[in-house]
Parts: structure tokens; sequence; C-alpha cells
């Protein structure tokens, strides 16, 4: 049995419905199992806890052969310090956590969605942070796959489609920073696909594998590209940083800030993968962006 934490996010839910197309027995772990229920009826086993709350999870990864760790912080990257949503509460503790309770299970193999950008030495906290998850997944003599996506899209995504949506009822789209930082976004199903052979194939065993779409381009492309898919013409409108992380930080105060000063920074950072090791080993198919987009833009 498989158990994916953050299973019902944008990332986990694809990588649960892939490994039930391949016949694989799931179980998803959330803070919420009816929401489990709701989304997977009998398909899979709802298993409820809080990564942040080590007591709980041992029941929670009883019997598991492999897990994935897929959690996100809801309305991620945006941080709300006040409820505990924040990269160092949820993706290091929450991940120091899971695989400790993953360990003392017996578990085989433990899969971490990371990002792209980790480094010890990142400019960016969230960065630092998957960095030290990786490493102590890395080190908990399990085996072990980290997988660290670029900017991941599909249907439902909040990031892209949170721009795509302005352009529904505004005559432009608007922007933080020049819009020519480098991207290689990269389609969900191919996420998926990805992690899955992370979690079944053993020549993926104790890997890191960065993985970007096929293309390489500008954040403008990006937009203009998905604007063409819908069959809109809409002008790309630049606010510089400084406006954006200003709006942030009076967005902040509020009891659930829709943006944060962290927020821009994250959005305006280049993400661009270094595939050739997923290539060699796990050799996906990488789907185009305007063939990706093209499966439910139109």
């Amino acid at each position: 049995m498989i158990l994916v934490a953050g299973g019902t996010g944008f990332v986990g839910s694809a990588v649960v419905r892939e490994l039930r197309q391949r016949g694989e027995v799931v179980a998803v772990l959330g803070r919420d199992a009816r929401r489990i229920r709701d989304r997977f009826g009998a398909d899979v086993e709802a298993r409820e806890a809080d990564v942040r709350q080590p007591a709980a999870l041992a029941e929670a990864v009883r019997g598991a052969d492999a897990v994935v760790n897929a959690v996100q912080f809801p309305n991620s990257p945006i941080e709300n310090k006040r409820r505990g949503w924040t990269f160092e509460e949820v993706d290091l503790n929450g991940t120091r956590h899971l695989v400790d309770a993953a360990r003392a299970a017996g578990v085989k193999r433990f899969v971490y969605v990371s990002g792209i950008g980790a480094a010890p030495e990142a400019a960016r906290h969230w960065f630092r942070f998957k960095w030290q998850a990786e490493q102590y997944v890395a080190a908990s003599g399990l085996d072990w796959v980290v997988v660290r996506p670029t900017w991941v899209y599909g249907p439902n995504d909040n990031s892209l489609n949170r721009l795509l949506r302005f352009g529904r009822f505004l005559p432009f789209i608007p922007t933080f920073g020049n819009g020519k930082q480098a991207m290689q976004p990269v389609f969900i199903d191919d996420v998926a696909r990805v992690i899955a052979d992370a979690v079944l194939r053993p020549e993926a065993k104790n890997r890191l594998f960065e993985l970007g779409g096929p293309e390489v381009m500008t954040m403008d492309d990006v937009l203009k590209t998905a604007l063409s898919v819908m069959g809109k013409r809409r002008p790309i409108l630049h606010q510089p940083v400084f406006v954006g992380k200003l709006l942030g930080r009076l967005a902040s105060l509020l009891p659930s800030p829709p943006l944060t000063a962290d927020a821009v920074e994250f959005i305006v950072t280049p993400a661009v993968a270094d595939n050739s090791l997923v290539e060699e080993v796990l050799k996906p198919a990488l789907t185009p962006l305007r063939e990706g987009l093209s499966t439910y833009l139109k």
C-alpha cells in the first residue's frame, strides 16, 4: 500500500490518480478525512492526521510500503504564521515528523516532493527549509527519492490560473516584475507520472531528480501562450516588485492574508531545472506548454 500525504492537494491528488490508474492500493493522509472521501470516494483509504502533530502519524502510516510527502499548506506560498502555515512548520518539521513515523513503521521507500531552487545557502528561507527537509529524508536510512519540480501548472493550480482569471474580467493581466525571469513550467500529469515512477521503480532509489517542462521561456511568454490558447488578447501590465512587496506587507496584517511580501518574491523567482538525470533514469515524456494548456484552457 502507498500512502500519499497531502493527497487532496494539487500535486498530491494527481499522484493519487496516477497510482490508482496503475492499479496500486492507495491511502491518503490529510487533515480532513471527509474531504478525502468526498474527493476519491471508496477508491482510497482516508487517514486523518496533521504532519505538524507527530503523535497522530504512527497510526496514519501503519501498513504502508511507501510514503509520498506532497503536503502543502493552504494557499501556499502565502504563509500564515498565526495558524502555523509556514515552510518551516510544514515543509521542514512536517517532513521530519513523517519520516520518523515512516521509519518506525517499517516503510521501505519515502518520496519527498520538494521544489526547484532548494539549497543550503539559498537567499530565500523556503528554499533553505526544503533543502533541510531533503537532507533529513536522505539521512533517514530509508530508500528515498526527492523530486524537485519547477512551476507546476494544470487545471487546478492556484498560480497561473489565478493570473489568468484576471483576464476574464480585466482588460489586462497584472503581474509583478518585468516578466523576463526564466521559467520552465511542467504539466501536472507529467509530475504525477514521475512521482509514481519514483515510488515504484527500483532504479529511482536514492536519487534526487529535478523536473521541468521541455521548454524554457520568460514569464511573459508563459502568459502569452496561455492567453493564445484561451483565444484572448490582453496586454500584460507589469508592476514593480517593490509595489507588490508593499501591498504584501499591508495584506499580511489581515487574519488570512491574500498576499505577502515573501509570496511576491516567490512569484518573481526564476524556476529552471536540470532534467538530465530524470531523463536518463526515468525517461519521462514531457508535455509542451501549449499542448498541456490546451487540455483544459480551451
